[in-house]
């Protein structure tokens, strides 16, 4: 089957041309065989692909990449490698505390992977423990904090609430009403650390950069095509998130839900005194549709907000700069005291979401394999999927690869036009209801 559509994202991502420059690891001319093809190389392609290599050290793993290693989504995204239960469609963003308490194993096995990987090869891509804000200043913003204080109780999972006159030794601004802070989030530069994980994979995985496929032929062995050859495999993982889609599995079922970020250039000495606060922060907003906002350690200020729905995966300039507009009104809004600090880079980027939040992880057809869906969270449950689906197919079992393997999988959606038609109204509305949030 042909592949119609292709990841483009824009070049404009703060984090990616901020990181460390490398050379792409082009695709080898002509036919390549091996015993294992992954496509996907962000957080859950990295981990599939180097845990492969580990549990099959005399197997060929080719790992295919449609752009740059940390172009793409895993390095677009705010840099929040999130510990707790994080489900939006829960009132307490905990829901069934069993459920919650798998995801907050799998998240805290994630976290530790990433971790040990960060040391062991020397990556430097700003990681620290300094957890997470989620911050709230409409009364709805306020009663979901209180909702999520109940959840984190009944986890047993430490937090603290701090109120609206004390947030500014934390954060600088004033404009929160209360916040919810969990110490237990990892703060980190995406792009850095993808190409960090690309450059340090086992010697038996081939890394195909800007090699994007173009046809698939699902036959014994697998065949996949791009632009300078074939690549010949037994068996395929897909860990391209909505993009499996055009591979002809899950449709309708994955959701490429877009949002966008602007990045400022380096605050001043003079305007870090002004704004006061920690050096290092991230706030997630207490209303999904608010604005998620970054202090990097290297003085930037990021505002993250805006939604819509693209089911090709990919967006327009025109929404960007729209997108851009609502990110200059949030970031005026809550550092009045920096009215001459401009945005640098602005950039989109797509969460794979479904509708009941759950991903799909296992089989899809005979020798192929998915880990898809990660619903917001990228680094954690692409890095922990991934790895768990490595050590699956190697035979291996324990608790949390029966917990993904029993779960429900991706909810089927109704088809289109009326699927787009009724999440980007969907998303408008929570968007204008969100007020002062977003």
């Amino acid at each position: 089957m042909k592949i119609k559509e292709i990841p483009a994202d824009n070049d404009a991502c703060g984090w990616f041309h901020l990181s460390k420059q490398r050379a792409p690891r082009p695709a080898r001319s002509g036919q390549v065989r091996a015993r294992w093809a992954v496509v996907g190389a962000g957080f859950t392609g990295l981990a599939v692909a180097r845990q492969l290599a580990l549990n099959f050290p005399t197997d060929e793993i080719v790992l295919m990449e449609a752009q740059e290693v940390g172009f793409g989504t895993s390095g677009r995204n705010s840099g929040f490698a999130i510990d707790l239960p994080h489900d939006i469609g829960a009132p307490d963003y905990i829901g069934d505390p069993a459920i919650a308490c798998m995801h907050l194993k799998l998240n805290l096995y994630a976290q530790d992977l990433l971790a040990s990987l960060v040391s062991r090869y020397g990556i430097d891509c700003q990681l620290s423990r300094v957890g997470k804000y989620q911050a709230a200043v409409e009364d709805k913003g306020l009663r979901i904090l209180e909702a999520y204080r109940g959840g984190l109780e009944k986890l047993g999972q430490a937090f603290e609430i701090i109120e609206g006159q004390d947030l500014p030794a934390h954060l600088g601004t004033s404009f929160y009403r209360r916040a919810l802070y969990t110490p237990g989030t990892m703060l980190l530069q995406p792009a850095s650390l993808v190409k960090g994980l690309a450059d340090s994979l086992p010697d038996n995985v081939s890394l195909f950069e800007n090699c994007a496929v173009t046809g698939v032929e699902y036959a014994d062995p697998i065949v996949l095509t791009h632009a300078k050859g074939t690549v010949v495999a037994d068996k395929l993982v897909l860990a391209n998130n909505a993009f499996a889609t055009q591979f002809g599995f899950l449709k309708g079922r994955l959701l490429p839900i877009f949002t966008y970020a602007s990045m400022t250039r380096p605050l001043t000495e003079e305007e870090q005194a002004r704004l006061g606060g920690k050096e290092q922060w991230g706030i997630i907003p207490a209303d999904p549709f608010g604005s998620t906002l970054r202090r990097t350690p290297d003085q930037r200020l990021l505002v993250r907000n805006s939604f819509d729905y693209h089911p090709n995966g990919k967006t327009t300039p025109g929404l960007l700069a729209k997108a851009q507009q609502a990110q200059r009104k949030s970031f005026e809004r809550r550092f009045p005291m920096l009215p001459d600090v401009g945005f640098e880079y602005t950039w989109g980027g797509a969460l794979c979401m479904t509708r009941n939040h759950a991903g799909h992880f296992g089989e899809l057809a005979r020798n192929v394999y998915g880990a898809l869906g990660c619903n917001g969270l990228g680094i954690t449950r692409g890095t922990g999927t991934g790895t768990l689906l490595a050590d699956w197919l190697a035979g291996k079992s324990n608790d949390l690869i029966e917990f993904l393997r029993c779960s429900e999988g991706p909810n089927a959606n109704p088809p289109e036009p009326l699927l787009s038609l009724g999440i980007n109204t969907n998303l408008r509305w929570g968007q204008y209801r969100a007020g002062r949030e977003s």
